[in-house]
């Protein structure tokens, strides 16, 4: 069974279990006319709309690249995730509406062994679905259905607030149904924000995770003919597709006939190690010149002296020509291009016949 119909399975068994949540609770609600157990039930019923949908932009997020969208469809996921999010934010909404007015003008509720049965089983049961939709969302690398077992281990705890209702009403005949209505909507409100804040945040492109840039570069460096591997950025298609591209440092001297195998390896242990696509693009090393090493050398101090820089590579150098290039990362809270300028000026102070080509890196990974 393929991740598409992981999700798609795992969905169906959320939007069953929901239901039968939504119809025990409406119930309950009704009879004991109980605003919190009647918001709760709302709450599962938007958790299995949101499970139709995560099916929904799972088929679509699924379909085969094609000629206007060469990257393939997975960022749908993306977007089914900021709909459900959209979803939860208005059903919170709606629900601390409809509590503070129940908190101004509160009704009178009753509840019977059986109602209270019935809610202490709803507990348990989204505890369960809880665990079992985030571990197979934890498994296939699915943020949705991580979002949803968290959430609906969340409405078990919201749940179980409406059985401490119950108590306080039976035992000391305190009416606290719209209070509890006002926190479960504030909880709701919060989580959809954060629901939200998620796909945005990968839709706009979030920086490369270390968990993953960090044994790449390592798996790269591992080649013997490679000195360093730099300025590694990686685009996420959708969880499951990552393209990505990456410098790799190597002597100058390298026939192309090495260089191809070199980097065809490298790209191939990526796909297969760590499911990236990756394009490789070669920095050429010299270390023939006591002045390019003096030159290289005096560069790598003038960066060290600066803490706003967190990296200098890619240094070449050509004697003949007069010319010596390389990059700088600089932190994105300085003024890179100022930071640029100052270096370039001291090393042409001190080698005025060469000419320096610095080129400005983003801090695009770990």
């Amino acid at each position: 069974m393929d991740r598409n119909q992981r999700i798609v399975r795992t969905s169906v068994v959320g939007i069953a279990g929901n239901l039968v949540l939504v119809a025990f609770k409406a119930a309950v609600g009704l009879a004991t006319n109980s605003i919190a157990v009647i918001l709760d039930a709302v709450n599962n019923l938007s958790d299995a709309l949101s499970s139709i949908i995560t099916i929904i932009g799972t088929k679509l997020s699924g379909k085969r690249p094609d000629k206007k969208h060469p990257y393939g469809h997975g960022r749908i996921e993306y977007l089914t995730s900021v709909v459900i999010a959209v979803i939860v934010l208005l059903a919170g909404l709606t629900s601390l509406r409809e509590s503070v007015e129940k908190t101004i003008r509160p009704e009178e509720t009753s509840y019977t062994a059986v109602s209270l049965l019935i809610i202490a089983a709803a507990v348990v049961v989204k505890l369960l679905m809880g665990r079992y939709v985030k571990k197979v969302g934890e498994e296939i690398n699915s943020g949705s259905l991580i979002a949803s077992g968290s959430d609906a281990t969340f409405d078990a705890v919201l749940s179980f607030t409406t059985l401490v209702a119950a108590g306080a009403r039976l035992l000391w005949n305190w009416r606290i149904e719209g209070v509890l209505g006002v926190v479960i909507s504030g909880f709701i409100i919060k989580a959809g924000v954060e629901m939200l804040l998620d796909p945005i945040n990968s839709i706009i492109g979030l920086r490369a995770d270390s968990e993953l840039a960090v044994p790449l570069k390592e798996m790269i460096c591992s080649f013997p003919d490679v000195r360093g591997a730099y300025d590694l950025t990686l685009h996420n298609y959708g969880p499951s597709q990552t393209i990505g591209s990456v410098h790799v440092e190597v002597r100058d001297d390298m026939t192309a006939r090495e260089l191809h195998y070199l980097t065809r390896g490298i790209a191939a242990r990526a796909y297969s190690d760590f499911g990236v696509i990756l394009t490789v693009g070669v920095y050429a090393a010299n270390d023939s010149s006591a002045e390019l090493t003096a030159i290289r050398e005096t560069a790598e101090k003038l960066a060290a002296e600066k803490p706003e820089v967190l990296q200098m590579h890619g240094f070449y150098g050509d004697e003949e020509q007069a010319f010596v290039m390389f990059d700088l990362i600089v932190d994105f809270a300085a003024d890179a291009a100022a930071v640029r300028d100052e270096i370039c000026a001291e090393l042409k102070e001190r080698y005025p016949k060469y000419r320096f080509d610095v080129v400005l890196d983003s801090d695009y990974s770990d």
